[in-house]
């Protein structure tokens, strides 16, 4: 689910504001961030990175995601038998449905499931504060 041009974060406006230093490897990360439309690992930000300038370190990638993580920026998941993945933090809540054989991340987003989940909260006499759902599957094979 790729984010709208418009709609993409200002991470150099957020670590300014934090009194971070923007530099040009630090912009060249955050301008991947930014314009990722995926759920990349820290190698495939590293990978991107380096196409764009080859003196960036995999340590900078590392460092940075760190600090956009930790500012709530970026979200970082940790999807089951595989690097942890990161995306843009804010948007729409959606959920995850993993593909276990490609590592496929797709986005999906369904009424049915948040309101069950609020039903099965209630009858337990609790409010969902935050929550993550992760599908795994593999995609069915047709016959033919």
């Amino acid at each position: 689910m790729a984010k709208a041009k418009n709609q993409n974060p200002d991470y150099e406006k957020m670590l300014r504001k934090a009194g971070v230093r923007i530099t040009r490897p630090r912009r060249i990360i955050l301008g991947i961030l930014s314009g990722a439309g995926d759920h990349p690992d820290a190698l495939e930000i590293f990978r991107r990175a380096v196409a764009v300038d080859g003196s960036i370190s995999l340590s900078t990638v590392y460092r940075t995601m760190k600090l956009m993580e930790g500012m709530g920026a970026i979200h970082r998941h940790a999807f089951e038998g595989g690097p942890s993945r990161f995306e843009q933090a804010g948007g729409e809540h959606h959920d995850h449905l993993i593909d276990i054989e490609s590592g496929d991340v797709i986005e999906f987003k369904s009424d049915r499931i948040e309101q069950l989940q609020d039903e099965i909260a209630k009858k337990l006499g609790y409010d969902i504060v935050h929550h993550r759902l992760e599908l795994y599957g593999r995609k069915r094979r047709t016959a033919g």
